[in-house]
């Protein structure tokens, strides 16, 4: 199943699927302070539910601030207490490296491509 909303230019398109029951959430553009919420909404897990099995691709994903930072922290913490995972796939460099000076690839686990994602 694939649900996609569309954004406009430059801004965040968020699209959903599912595979063997993992949530992908894939993120298009630029997720900033304007698009948290989208994003919130997006990958952090249902309240109520099986434990919550979330991979977010990243490959379309051209900028992210502190704002996503905080989604993505919030989404892990989510997870976890839910008794689930986040794991995030196909950082582009960019986006990579704000992960990386804030440590936040430390706290969930990054990998290449969904494929090795869902396999790891």
């Amino acid at each position: 199943m694939t649900d996609t909303h569309p954004a406009q230019p430059g801004h965040l398109t968020v699209s959903h699927s599912t595979v063997d029951g993992v949530r992908i959430v894939a993120l298009h553009g630029e997720l900033d302070h304007g698009a948290r919420d989208r994003a919130g909404e997006a990958l952090i897990p249902p309240a109520a539910g099986t434990p919550p099995r979330t991979v977010a691709d990243l490959s379309g994903l051209t900028f992210m601030d502190s704002s996503g930072i905080n989604v993505l922290i919030a989404a892990h913490r989510a997870a976890v207490e839910a008794q689930g995972w986040l794991r995030v796939a196909g950082t582009q460099p960019a986006v990579l490296r704000v992960m990386q000076l804030v440590g936040i690839d430390a706290l969930i686990p990054c990998h290449p491509t969904v494929r090795q994602a869902l396999e790891s």
